[in-house]
């Protein structure tokens, strides 16, 4: 199993590139649709929806708890299709979510102001939609990779390789890529892909559901120790909430024990 995210601007015909890579490479190809389809599946749809590729307005970052557990949705759903097999994952913070892979390539497709008007012009739009939509999509994509992994969109360090497509045609970006792959020195073998993402699944699952337990984040912390044992640690007020923790903890699908570290004020 292997993986290849890309992050990329509007009108760097970075989608296209995503989807000749997948083509050559025999790859799944996760885009918008997939993610909310398989969220679907999951119950998650609402939840993912709020933050797929975006950052939620001030309100729900602020004043309600239901952001930090979309997100979770949202990173539960994508290791989730990431379990099915090679894939290639179009935004959502693939680079960040799988960076703990050594099975993964990192790629930021870009362009320059005029080369992406050029693109979205060829698409149909106008000079001054083109520059809407990219203006949009910009703040829209940096809003989300800030606001969920507290990291700069543009960081080039956050990528393998970052290709300005100013002088390459889809094809020829494409073939950048493919031979980054077999170039990549740490390209290990990914036999072990299923068993971490389903580790990370975990995590992330148990993170949402003390969350909706009303054990804000930061508040316990938890780890998965090994798969379907889940550790809980941190300080609480009274004794029934150390064990809501972990009653709440075990409803999860796939925790089959859990150590409670957690301990109570004052005592």
């Amino acid at each position: 199993m292997y993986f290849i995210t890309f992050s990329r601007k509007a009108g760097a015909n970075g989608t296209a590139i995503a989807k000749l890579v997948a083509k050559e490479l025999q790859y799944a190809f996760y885009d918008t649709e997939d993610i909310e389809r398989k969220a679907a599946e999951m119950g998650f749809l609402d939840d993912v929806r709020e933050v797929n590729d975006k950052m939620p307005p001030p309100f729900r970052r602020f004043f309600s708890y239901r952001t930090e557990v979309s997100l979770d949705r949202l990173y539960a759903v994508i290791y989730e299709l990431a379990r099915q097999g090679s894939a290639i994952l179009l935004g959502r913070g693939g680079n960040m979510l799988l960076r703990s892979l050594p099975y993964a390539l990192h790629v930021r497709i870009t362009a320059s102001r005029e080369k992406r008007i050029q693109s979205l012009a060829e698409r149909g739009y106008s000079r001054e939609d083109a520059l809407l939509v990219m203006q949009k999509s910009d703040h829209e994509r940096e809003g989300f990779v800030k606001f969920a992994f507290r990291r700069n969109w543009d960081n080039s360090e956050l990528y393998d390789l970052v290709l300005n497509t100013d002088n390459f045609s889809v094809s020829a970006a494409a073939a950048v890529i493919l031979a980054a792959v077999r170039a990549k020195e740490n390209w290990q073998s990914g036999g072990n892909a299923a068993n971490a993402l389903a580790l990370m699944e975990l995590a992330v699952n148990v993170r949402a559901a003390l969350v909706q337990a009303g054990f804000p984040a930061g508040y316990i912390s938890s780890f998965v120790a090994a798969p379907g044992k889940v550790c809980l640690t941190g300080v609480v007020q009274v004794p029934w909430e150390k064990s809501e923790a972990e009653r709440s903890v075990l409803a999860v699908a796939g925790v089959k024990t859990v150590e409670n570290r957690i301990e109570i004020a004052g005592r």
